[in-house]
């Protein structure tokens, strides 16, 4: 019996230990926060990257302390589904996230992104610090300049506010429900707009 007490005590202390350096990240790495639609589907694009440390789903940009999803699913907090990223810019450059966040949303949709419409849904990169708002506002700027597809870039580039983490539930939520993940995402339409602004 203490023995298996000791095993449960060691692994909470880990747990513990990797919740907190994802809440408190060492000065080493930066945190990016993107919103794009679903949260569920853009963490798969970040977690596939090397330098990327973690991938939370949340809440941000609203005017409600501590919604929860079903305040936020309505509409009412002001707030988008976001996903915020720790990543290590010594492997992985922002603008490199940047890249990967434009290719995964329909920056020309103002009602929302793909079959989910509403202000929650919006597309909108929320920047940490200066050199981010600068970094994202040229990369704005070059897409402008160079995009594949017809139709006016609508996502804003706004000033980061409170993160509130999603709903244990929502968190991995890809690698939880497989089969629930990609029947969302194909009858959402999500991969096959994508490829008609994006390309294969």
């Amino acid at each position: 019996m203490k023995q298996l007490l000791f095993v449960l005590a060691v692994l909470l202390s880990v747990n513990a230990t990797a919740n907190t350096d994802v809440d408190n990240p060492p000065n080493s790495y930066a945190t990016a926060t993107f919103a794009g639609g679903c949260f569920w589907c853009m963490e798969p694009p970040y977690d596939k990257l090397e330098g990327v440390i973690s991938t939370t789903s949340g809440y941000m940009g609203g005017h409600v302390d501590k919604p929860t999803y079903q305040q936020v699913s309505r509409g009412g907090t002001g707030h988008a589904e976001v996903v915020q990223i720790i990543f290590d810019p010594a492997v992985i450059s922002y603008n490199k996230l940047l890249d990967t966040y434009w290719k995964n949303i329909d920056p020309t949709d103002a009602r929302g992104q793909f079959c989910d419409k509403g202000t929650q849904y919006r597309s909108e990169i929320f920047y940490h610090n200066d050199k981010q708002r600068d970094l994202a506002q040229q990369s704005k700027t070059d897409l402008l300049a160079n995009k594949p597809f017809k139709g006016d870039i609508v996502t804003p580039i706004s000033a980061a506010k409170t993160f509130y983490a999603a709903e244990t539930y929502h968190q991995d939520y890809y690698q939880k429900n497989p089969i629930r993940y990609k029947y969302y995402r194909y009858s959402c339409g999500r991969d096959k707009r994508l490829e008609q602004l994006w390309g294969e």
